[in-house]
């Protein structure tokens, strides 16, 4: 059962990090690729019926976590504990803009209300990717797994390193192309047209980037987001924006399931002394706890995908971003 709860945890965040990806992308792209307030509009307007249940799976990640990883939940909370302040406060600020963004009149007032979405888009990628490399590097654990250290350098230390910051950089590569590739598949007119040219930028640039880095570090999984990336890049720029999206998501997703296995039957490094690393039997609930909860699972957890996969059926028609004559 430990197995089945981990995988069911990297599949919680695999789920919150590709469908909210797209949503911090087109939060972020929106603004920018739309001319007017119509075409910002109607890019919000593509989000607009699935964001706040996509965030449902950072709750179920971080509450299965809760219930069947204890020790791993409390080092992650306890150790980055300000990053996970802000970015909740961020994700408060761009859930008021999304709400409220339609309440006011005037273009100006829906204007600043796309400006704060960006902006704290913009903050969560960041924030979410210098975490996930804090993740992969580790947190500096004890011999009982809590975390060492006094101070802001304790919670703030792992989330200002080069690793945290390539990280932030990749996520904002990743939100950006997973939303030029949605809203090319998800609008008609001038917007998709544009999501369309920058999502086949983004792809071979990206690609270039990720060969460089693949090459120069030997990383077998740079090598393989290059190749995504600029398959995301041609399928683009031959109009076929559903598999372009498609090959963007697979490579989120394979992202995240290789920070949370790196280190195998790890699940949170120590820096200070590898034998004080967390593993999954260590980190793990009681075996009664394990088993309520594996019922409590089967009964709630298909009922969340059926429900989620029919409101993307129900909401799957493209929206209008060029003006239709009154």
């Amino acid at each position: 059962m430990i197995t089945f709860w981990f995988a069911v945890v990297v599949l919680a965040w695999v789920l919150f990090f590709v469908l909210e990806g797209f949503d911090f992308g087109v939060g972020l792209l929106g603004p920018l690729l739309g001319r007017d307030d119509h075409e910002r509009g109607a890019a919000v307007r593509t989000i607009g019926p699935f964001w706040d249940g996509n965030e449902v799976w950072l709750v179920a990640a971080i509450g299965v976590t809760f219930a069947a990883f204890p020790a791993w939940y409390s080092a992650l909370l306890s150790g980055l504990y300000l990053p996970m302040v802000v970015l909740l406060l961020l994700l408060a600020v761009r859930g008021v803009a999304l709400e409220f963004r339609g309440k006011g009149d005037g273009a100006a007032y829906r204007r600043r209300a796309d400006i704060a979405l960006a902006l704290s888009s913009l903050g969560i990628v960041l924030v979410w990717g210098a975490l996930l490399a804090a993740f992969v590097r580790g947190l500096a654990l004890d011999a009982s797994g809590s975390v060492t250290g006094g101070g802001l350098s304790r919670t703030l230390g792992p989330v200002f390193t080069l690793e945290a910051g390539l990280g932030a950089l990749a996520a904002l590569f990743a939100a950006l192309l997973l939303g030029a590739t949605f809203l090319s598949l998800r609008t008609s007119g001038p917007l998709r047209g544009r999501a369309r040219t920058l999502a086949r930028w983004l792809g071979t640039g990206g690609a270039v980037a990720l060969l460089v880095i693949g090459f120069g570090t030997g990383s077998r999984l740079a090598l393989a987001a290059a190749a995504l990336s600029l398959l995301a890049g041609i399928l683009a720029r031959s109009g076929r924006e559903a598999l372009a999206f498609a090959a963007t998501a697979v490579g989120v997703a394979g992202a995240v399931v290789a920070v949370f296995t790196t280190h195998g039957d790890v699940v949170l490094r120590s820096t200070l002394n590898p034998q004080w690393s967390l593993t999954m039997d260590s980190a793990a609930a009681t075996p009664q706890a394990l088993s309520l909860l594996t019922w409590a699972g089967v009964l709630i957890l298909p009922g969340v995908l059926a429900y989620q996969a029919f409101s993307y059926w129900i909401f799957r028609r493209r929206v209008a971003s060029e003006r239709v004559p009154s």
